[in-house]
């Protein structure tokens, strides 16, 4: 039997594909859901959406420091895998949850698979990296989504499999579904959510400065996580003409967002995927980023937080962005490889 580790949205939509295959090949699993992401808008939404089947276990740890969260998911993933004594636990991602994950069951020795793993951005700040790090290090199977990040593990001393990405799987299903959106084109779509941008006052108001002056010229709307809603609510009161602040919403809803949009302004990691595999500009307000591959391809810039930057950036990536570099995250079946390797290596 498996355990699968989650906690937030995007763990979310990389686990419905995942418990798909898995029904496929008849591999008995578990889901635990730490609670990380707890709030409907970024968790219970998408269970509903994603037609995922409600956990067997929720530990409903919440927010917290990093180090008190962690914790707590430590004792409560504890007590799970003593009692359930499962051949394998499988984590998805860099969040505290896939961390808290891969160290319980390797003090517990029980043998870890990384979705995603190899990924890197070589930025040491983000806490995203350091889980990404320590989980590759101390898991025995790693299902890697492009052949990057085999490369990148394999310089660490570590022999990854080349999967392919689990999104891009649920990507093709979902996007199939038609979605009636009350925002006519064109429009901007903008996510920020990275502790990067959110704990640094001068960098999201440096950003938010920026939607501001692209604003005059088009539409942008921002779906707002929650945590960037409780640290700056001066900017609800003062929204600026052009700017319609939203809800988070579903993943369904996203992905179309996604496609209609002309440019995506993001600090997320995963979005940055989802617009290039919908061919729709990119422009990620951060330093550094995990999927290279974009920006190769001419579909993703990456340009810090200067607002000129941001605003002359998105004008010009909706006239010259490129998609014809061939797609490097897979064929679309990275979930039916994992679930075929899982079944073949690791069951009892």
């Amino acid at each position: 039997m498996v355990i699968h580790i989650v906690g937030a949205r995007p763990q979310f939509i990389k686990l419905s594909p995942v418990i798909r295959a898995f029904k496929g090949a008849e591999i008995p699993y578990k889901v635990v859901h730490t609670g990380q992401h707890y709030d409907y808008t970024m968790s219970d939404m998408h269970f509903e959406t994603l037609n995922l089947p409600d956990p067997e276990y929720h530990l409903g740890i919440g927010s917290g420091s990093h180090a008190r969260q962690t914790a707590l998911m430590l004792e409560g993933i504890e007590k799970v895998l003593m009692k359930e004594k499962p051949s394998l636990l499988l984590v998805y991602g860099d969040t505290n949850s896939t961390l808290a994950g891969a160290l319980c069951a390797a003090k517990l020795g029980v043998p870890v698979g990384h979705v995603e793993a190899g990924v890197r951005s070589f930025d040491r700040n983000m806490p995203e990296e350091i889980n990404r790090i320590l989980t590759d290090h101390i898991s025995q199977h790693h299902f890697c989504p492009t052949q990057n990040a085999v490369n990148l593990l394999k310089a660490e001393g570590i022999n990854g499999i080349l999967s392919g990405d689990v999104m891009y799987d649920a990507l093709i299903e979902f996007s199939r579904i038609s979605v009636n959106l009350p925002y006519p084109s064109p429009f901007i779509l903008t996510t920020i959510h990275r502790a990067e941008n959110t704990n640094n006052s001068g960098r999201f108001m440096a950003i938010w400065e920026g939607l501001n002056m692209i604003a005059r010229d088009i539409p942008v709307i921002f779906p707002m996580h929650p945590r960037t809603r409780d640290l700056y609510p001066e900017v609800l009161k003062n929204q600026g003409t052009g700017i319609t602040i939203i809800e988070p919403v579903s993943y369904l809803h996203m992905l179309a967002m996604i496609k209609d949009a002309s440019c995506i302004v993001t600090d997320s990691g995963g979005v940055q995927k989802e617009a290039f595999l919908l061919k729709t500009p990119c422009v990620t307000v951060r330093d550094t980023t995990e999927w290279p591959e974009t920006v190769e391809a001419g579909a993703n810039r990456i340009i810090g937080t200067d607002p000129e930057c941001i605003y002359h950036t998105v004008m010009e990536m909706m006239q010259s962005a490129g998609f014809d570099h061939e797609n490097p995250f897979g064929d679309g079946k990275a979930s039916i490889t994992i679930a075929e390797y899982i079944k073949n290596t690791c069951m009892d």
